[in-house]
């Protein structure tokens, strides 16, 4: 009896901790970018790539690519814009299964359909290069989207890094940014300074959007653990914490394609 008790206690116990580690929480999208990216180190041969936002040269940075004509994928007579894309034979049956749902995630609330090539000229060559990183907009020809395995092999980072392929930015380097955030540059690293400087950014007539899966959270690029981002009027507002896209998200999508 005495074996009994202690077998089931044991098996008790089991069940216990899988239960807690299966309710762990979701680790958000910023922090996954960052754990992803932190270590990478670029070669002069490599894209410039700042953040995960990668440039064809230093004068981009300025300039939100989607103010210029051409920067968007067409739109079909059917109403639906076809986004080609190769994905690389590195990803595992796993993964592949991970990226296309976020390739289909657009599927049921935009016109957005990622599709696979035949012989489009333009299209998203998503593949593992070092870090996670993608182009703003439709870049013509051959664009890399790197999803490396497995790091950025998540449903929040495949959205975050399609959006950015879409045409959109980070949400705190939006044009109102100011009026929503309150950014504490004296708890940013000096080496990444750079991450919060404001985009001339197309914001569609939506609200600043503290749940968007293009947020990052509070302590992004923090060189002392504090704080580098307070929302404002409200310093307790919760944001950076997105795992997937927000109505907003989907809604500036649908506008910016008229949907």
């Amino acid at each position: 009896m005495a074996l009994l008790k202690c077998t089931l206690g044991l098996l008790i116990l089991l069940v216990v901790s899988d239960c807690s580690w299966a309710k762990k929480k979701e680790l958000s999208v910023s922090e996954l970018l960052w754990r992803a990216n932190k270590d990478v180190v670029r070669t002069k041969d490599d894209p410039l790539v700042i953040d995960d936002i990668a440039y064809g040269d230093v004068t981009e940075r300025n300039a939100d690519p989607c103010v210029r004509q051409g920067c968007k994928w067409e739109k079909s007579r059917d109403g639906k814009v076809y986004v080609p894309y190769v994905i690389s034979r590195q990803y595992s049956p796993h993964e592949r299964s991970v990226i296309d749902r976020g390739l289909k995630s657009f599927n049921s609330n935009t016109c957005i359909r990622f599709v696979h090539r035949t012989k489009e000229r333009d299209y998203l060559d998503i593949q593992s290069d070092e870090g996670c990183y993608s182009y703003v907009g439709r870049q013509g020809n051959a664009q890399t989207l790197s999803l490396e395995r497995p790091g950025c092999v998540h449903h929040s980072v495949i959205q975050h890094e399609l959006l950015h392929a879409l045409g959109f930015h980070h949400e705190q380097s939006r044009s109102d940014r100011d009026q929503h955030i309150r950014v504490l540059w004296q708890n940013i690293d000096p080496e990444n300074v750079d991450q919060f400087e404001i985009e001339n950014t197309l914001n569609l007539n939506t609200p600043y959007d503290y749940i968007s899966v293009m947020q990052y959270d509070r302590d992004a690029f923090s060189v002392n653990g504090l704080p580098t981002m307070v929302p404002i009027p409200d310093p307790s507002v919760q944001f950076g914490e997105a795992t997937q896209m927000s109505r907003n998200d989907v809604i500036r999508v649908n506008r910016l394609y008229n949907c």
